[in-house]
């Protein structure tokens, strides 16, 4: 029997910004740009850069930065719809994300139960912001990722599992290369899939992913229980 199962990502691909970033756009001082750099060009870990940026940040802004997001973020077209076809479909769904407890979960309330989404964590009692990580890497991933989804791919997926990924940048490289199919709704993480000769889509909107493996079901058999 092989079921499939889907690891999305959060920001940028859920939402159709990256909310780390709007945070340090609206909020943090300059420094951040240099610490972005470093984790773009690879210099320091995800987990490192993330942490670090998050210092730059006053604890005392919680309130603010979660209502400048509700206020501001937008979801990706169709991913109501793509909620609630994974729903009918039976389809296991896992939210994989970088991003922090204390924005994503007020973004997905009312959309997905909490026990679907992992992500990291923030402490606001010290007088700076300072991240937790409750999904480290396994043995098998020494990346220093943080919220490592190769790691969550391993614990929630079995060997005969029709494993899909959706995401847009370098943090989901490493699990598109577990998956059987990547959806990528940005040219970095197609450009990358497509070097390394993974089996991947572009899209735009969910109802493009929903079409996709619509596709595939016609192909293999059901959804849930791929044939």
């Amino acid at each position: 029997m092989t079921r499939m199962k889907i690891f999305c990502d959060f920001d940028g691909t859920i939402t159709t910004t990256d909310n780390i970033i709007s945070l340090m756009k609206k909020f943090a001082p300059p420094e951040w740009n240099a610490i972005k750099d470093s984790i773009l060009n690879q210099r320091v870990s995800i987990k490192k850069g993330v942490s670090e940026m998050f210092l730059l940040l006053p604890a005392s802004l919680r309130d603010e930065l979660v209502q400048y997001l509700l206020d501001t973020h937008q979801l990706r077209p169709g991913f109501n719809d793509f909620i609630e076809w994974t729903r009918q479909q039976n389809i296991d769904l896992k939210i994989v994300s970088g991003g922090i407890d204390f924005f994503v979960e007020p973004i997905l309330e009312g959309l997905l139960p909490r026990n679907q989404v992992y992500c990291n964590s923030a402490d606001f009692t010290g007088d700076t912001i300072k991240i937790t990580w409750p999904h480290p890497c396994d043995e098998f991933c020494d990346n220093e990722c943080g919220c490592c989804k190769t790691s969550i791919i391993r614990q929630e997926a079995q060997p005969e599992d029709f494993i899909v990924m959706i995401g847009d940048s370098i943090t989901d490289l490493e699990g598109a290369k577990l998956a059987d199919l990547v959806f990528a709704c940005d040219e970095y993480l197609a450009d990358k899939c497509r070097e390394l000769g993974l089996n991947y889509r572009y899209f735009d909107t969910f109802h493009e992913v929903i079409e996709g493996l619509q596709e595939i079901n016609r192909k293999a058999g059901t959804y849930g229980q791929l044939s």
